[in-house]
């Protein structure tokens, strides 16, 4: 159990500090992609390089963070979030200043890493702050602020590309960052978890097993997929993840515990998660390029066009809250998730190198609705499917599945893209993202078959029922 060692911050400030930090987090994975064609442009580079612009921030944030929530509960949440907070806010700053895409690529990875120690500290230190009765409000104004940096991300990428420069999209989180590294420090109530020794081999495994399978996703279109450094990433990565999980089945502290996986609600929001952001963002790193690059729109045309889809959870997440209170997350999530493929493709069908914006405007609007119900009731089921002893482990652990998701999708997808199209031409593009689009219905689809998994709350309120206090899966806290 967390023991409080400082001044009670208030629920209120808990609410509006972590909403703004995961703000900021959660818009550096989109907020780039509008902006890719002008960095291009003016810093050069390839594909894989810009690949790795979006990739060095999500495959750090994804391979520390549960590391990050592991630090926070050892060495005082607060003091955690502070540091990532500030390393976050410089790397930012770094990253406007590059000179070229190797250092910018440098800058999003140190990014990454502040994000890593900052995000899962988010959920933890709100849970801390917000009475049990609550905690479903909470939850919900956390992830409809986390939604709108999803959906903000592309305009606000492309606005600042195309009025300022794509310098300004890094720029933006300093003055937040700044702001908010006092208030945290003065209206955050410091607390710590079990005290459990660091999983440093269990941290080295993961981080180093990722970084392998990327690496060769993203280095297999460029150099062949029979390179010697290609196939040295995508074995050694796999052996180390396989390492990685037995590992963590026998080891007394691990970072992730194995048998989490065994409540079969854990199990199953985050396998759909890590599919859901698999087909989403190597769907949007295309989509945003083809919007710019094929269709001829501005940045900030393309980030307003790409709302129906990134907005769409603005208007009905409140909806989709509702709902869950009513049925359970499972067939909300779902619905959303089976929508979210629908949309997808739908859109690989009607691409075109002169396609109308109203063939695409179905496609994005039923794409964001299925975002939108996805997004509602996700970071509740995930909290309710542990114990109250173990919400930062599996805070950590959904944030990081999601981020390897995305980091893996665009290398997935792009490589796809890469094997059937390229830049030469709009129809060289359209080539090479129609079978991409495709892959990521398919593995949202296959997402939406895990969302099945998760048990039902009349089910979920029998075991809780049992002799033994088992935990609750999706009763609602509020």
């Amino acid at each position: 159990m967390s023991q409080q060692t400082a001044r009670r911050g208030g629920a209120a400030w808990a609410l509006v500090i972590t909403s703004v930090a995961g703000f900021m987090a959660a818009l550096d994975n989109l907020v780039v992609t509008t902006a890719l064609p002008s960095i291009r442009e003016d810093l050069g580079g390839g594909l894989h390089d810009l690949e790795w612009t979006v990739s060095a921030y999500t495959l750090t944030f994804a391979v520390l963070l549960m590391f990050g929530a592991a630090l926070g509960d050892r060495f005082g949440r607060r003091r955690l979030f502070i540091a990532g907070l500030a390393v976050f806010t410089g790397a930012s700053a770094a990253a406007a200043m590059a000179p070229g895409i190797d250092s910018l690529i440098a800058a999003r990875a140190v990014q990454g890493v502040g994000a890593a120690v900052m995000m899962p500290l988010t959920l933890t230190l709100l849970t801390a702050a917000v009475p049990v009765a609550k905690r479903g409000m909470a939850y919900g104004i956390w992830g409809a602020v986390n939604g709108l940096a999803v959906a903000s991300g592309p305009l606000v990428g492309g606005t600042l590309t195309e009025h300022i420069s794509w310098q300004w999209i890094f720029w933006l989180n300093v003055p937040l960052g700044l702001a908010l590294l006092p208030l945290a420090r003065l209206r955050l109530a410091e607390s710590h978890g079990t005290g459990a020794p660091l999983d440093v081999p269990g941290t080295l495994l993961a981080s180093g097993g990722l970084f392998g399978i990327v690496y060769g996703l993203v280095r297999g279109p460029a150099d062949g997929w029979t390179g010697s450094l290609v196939l040295t990433g995508l074995f050694a990565g796999s052996a180390l993840l396989a390492g990685f999980v037995l590992y963590s089945t026998r080891a007394k502290n691990p970072m992730l515990p194995m048998r989490l996986f065994r409540s079969r609600a854990f199990a199953g929001i985050n396998a759909a998660s890590l599919l859901m952001f698999l087909g989403m963002f190597g769907s949007i790193f295309l989509l945003s390029q083809y919007m710019q690059g094929v269709l001829g729109y501005s940045p900030t045309e393309a980030g307003l066009r790409m709302l129906p889809w990134t907005g769409m959870p603005m208007l009905v997440a409140p909806i989709a809250g509702i709902l869950a209170d009513r049925m359970g997350g499972r067939p909300v999530v779902a619905t959303g998730l089976f929508l979210q493929a629908l949309g997808l493709g739908y859109m690989a069908v009607v691409a075109t190198a002169d396609a109308s914006y109203g063939s695409q405007l179905p496609a994005l609007i039923v794409s964001g609705i299925g975002m939108a119900l996805y997004f509602a009731p996700a970071s509740h089921l995930v909290m309710s499917s542990v114990r109250p002893s173990e919400q930062g482990i599996a805070s950590g652990a959904n944030n990081a599945l999601r981020e390897v998701g995305g980091a893996l999708g665009i290398a997935v997808m792009a490589s796809i893209f890469a094997a059937q199209g390229g830049y030469e031409t709009g129809q060289t593009f359209v080539d090479g993202m129609r079978p991409a689009l495709v892959t990521g219905s398919a593995v949202v689809a296959l997402a939406g078959i895990a969302a099945l998994l998760i048990p039902t709350r009349r089910r979920t309120e029998r075991q809780a029922q049992s002799a033994e206090p088992a935990p609750v899966l999706e009763t609602a806290a509020h």
